[in-house]
């Protein structure tokens, strides 16, 4: 029996941009950037654990200009993706699928993300 043509599942080039699909997608993208931040995580763990010469190979570039660039992306990723994960979690409860919740709890989160890396880097 041959398979019927139909159409295929809209794409994103098909839809204009909504905000929780926006969201939803740098939530994605921030827990892969985190994801990778990790690595330079277990490099400075492992520096730290091998001695004097490796720690201060790890410190030296994460004190360099694209060492801060990189903390401070991973810094802003991670407050990002903590912030849209309680999101999530209170929507898995089943509060906030209202239009104007979810538009609102997004700029909360996008809020508490610049305050908190703010603190996070100037405190």
């Amino acid at each position: 029996m041959p398979v019927p043509q139909r159409p295929l599942s809209p794409h994103l080039q098909v839809y204009r941009p909504q905000w929780t699909s926006v969201l939803s997608i740098l939530h994605r993208a921030t827990g892969m950037v985190i994801a990778a931040g990790a690595l330079f995580v277990a490099w400075w763990l492992a520096a730290l654990a091998l001695g004097g010469g490796a720690y201060e190979i790890a410190r030296a570039f994460f004190a360099s200009a694209p060492g801060k660039v990189l903390l401070f992306i991973w810094t802003l990723c991670t407050f990002y993706h903590w912030g849209n994960g309680i999101r999530h979690l209170v929507w898995d409860a089943g509060f906030g699928f209202e239009l104007s919740s979810a538009f609102r709890s997004g700029m909360c989160v996008l809020g508490a993300t610049a305050a908190l890396t703010a603190f996070a880097w100037l405190a």
